[in-house]
């Protein structure tokens, strides 16, 4: 076997397979439509666009149809009834070109060859169009046209080659009455196929784009939910991992700050320790995973409820008019309300003020937190600004509402954005509260705290 730089060289009767296998693709193309018989533009969104390529084969059938029958009894001189038979086998399968070319092209063309025979018994004039007479010709390039728009590549070129066969056999049968015809419908017709396989080829592109865009969109959106759980679930850790220690302490020291502990009680209690401590190293470990590039400096305390006052009057240094009513017992951090309720809290108010600032800036915002029935009510809702301005941000990453959404969900409770009427936004979360902080009845709402009007 011989060899070259690259390996060795194919033998012969692999190129016989390869040329075998293209012929066999080749005739499963011109056998096989690549779609299904729907209409063509079957997908339009305006009815009358849908029906346009009925209206189209509807009007070829109806013009070719008389045409071929005319231009075969007054120029060929084929006799009537003969000349209506080519003429229909010619001419009406173009009524099928909306949905079905590929069998349409099984029917006009050996109707084409055979009235290219039939014109073989007539006299012969110089002036005839042979083998293709001109309306096969333009009705074979519409079917062209057609498979172009419909089929694939491989079927395409399959129809080509066997066409320009076709003429080439035609030419060497009598070829003193060739005139060229067959030459210019091989050449006519590549042309032809070329520009319907373009369009194709292009209508396909744009739609896999569009599914692409879809799936991005989709990927977009659940990365921007993972990335707030990640957040979310980081913060978190802090705020278990400050119980955790807490017990862990308290079990360590409880044989010491308590004398005459049975044993039993000092193994209980270490224990107690042994797996709070457990599960602290479990809760790093598995934070290590969740913290991002960058993010190893998130250390600090995580703020709560007796922050708000503090980030409220930030926001009204800010330019943007705000008031806050807080719960009195609440505001003297008598209220117990669990620390996920309370981080929750005032990250969904934080997120709410930014959005008002970028989306509305100089909206007058009013911030209500506060028990109602069991549970902690967070609402903030904001006016229609004043003045016409553009919005500090003309888009987002999207994980505003997301994240709101995300921590009122893992606290068990509800949210509630939208619009209101008169052109303000209403941010409402109603998250549960233990049975020994949520009172029996709801407190009254305290009066808005205006800040002080050098602020404002």
């Amino acid at each position: 076997m011989s060899t070259s730089p690259t390996g060795p060289l194919p033998p012969a009767d692999g190129l016989l397979s390869a040329a075998r296998r293209n012929l066999r693709e080749l005739a499963h193309g011109l056998s096989h439509a690549s779609h299904p018989s729907t209409p063509l533009l079957a997908h339009a969104p305006k009815r009358w666009q849908r029906l346009l390529p009925y209206v189209v084969v509807l009007a070829l059938a109806a013009t070719f149809i008389p045409v071929t029958i005319t231009n075969l009894t007054t120029q060929y001189g084929v006799p009537g009834a003969l000349a209506g038979a080519l003429g229909v086998a010619q001419a009406a399968p173009l009524l099928m070109l909306a949905h079905r070319p590929l069998q349409a092209w099984w029917i006009v063309f050996p109707a084409d060859i055979l009235g290219a025979l039939v014109l073989l018994a007539q006299p012969a004039d110089p002036h005839d169009v042979w083998p293709w007479t001109p309306p096969v010709i333009v009705a074979y390039l519409f079917l062209l046209l057609a498979l172009g728009l419909r089929e694939t590549r491989r079927t395409v070129i399959a129809v080509w080659a066997v066409t320009g066969a076709a003429g080439a056999v035609l030419h060497l049968i009598a070829p003193d009455r060739s005139s060229g015809s067959a030459l210019l419908l091989t050449i006519l017709g590549g042309v032809v196929l070329v520009i319907g396989g373009a369009v194709r080829e292009r209508g396909v592109a744009q739609r896999r784009l569009a599914e692409q865009e879809t799936i991005s969109e989709a990927e977009r959106a659940q990365r921007t939910l993972l990335e707030e759980r990640t957040r979310i679930a980081r913060e978190l850790h802090d705020v278990v991992a400050h119980h955790m220690s807490v017990i862990t302490v308290q079990a360590d020291s409880a044989p010491y700050r308590i004398s005459g502990l049975p044993k039993a009680a000092e193994e209980e209690f270490t224990a107690i320790a042994a797996a709070a401590r457990e599960s602290l190293g479990e809760m790093r470990r598995l934070l290590s995973v969740l913290r991002s590039e960058g993010a190893e400096g998130d250390r600090a305390p995580q703020p709560g409820l007796d922050r708000l006052q503090q980030l409220v009057e930030a926001t009204v240094r800010a330019g943007l008019p705000a008031e806050l009513a807080l719960s009195p017992e609440l505001a003297s951090g008598r209220g117990e309300v669990p620390p996920a309720v309370d981080l929750s809290a005032y990250r969904i108010v934080q997120e709410a003020l930014a959005n008002v600032v970028r989306h509305a800036p100089g909206a007058r915002t009013r911030v209500l937190v506060a028990p109602e029935r069991g549970h902690l009510l967070v609402l903030v809702v904001n006016e229609r600004a004043a003045t016409r301005a553009s919005p500090l941000e003309t888009s987002g990453t999207g994980h505003g509402l997301v994240g709101m959404r995300e921590r009122v969900r893992l606290t068990g409770g509800t949210l509630d954005t939208g619009p209101l009427p008169d052109g303000g936004f209403r941010v409402a979360a109603r998250m549960p509260l233990p049975p020994a902080a949520a009172p029996s009845a709801p407190p009254p709402a305290a009066p808005p705290t205006p800040l002080p009007p050098e602020d404002l």
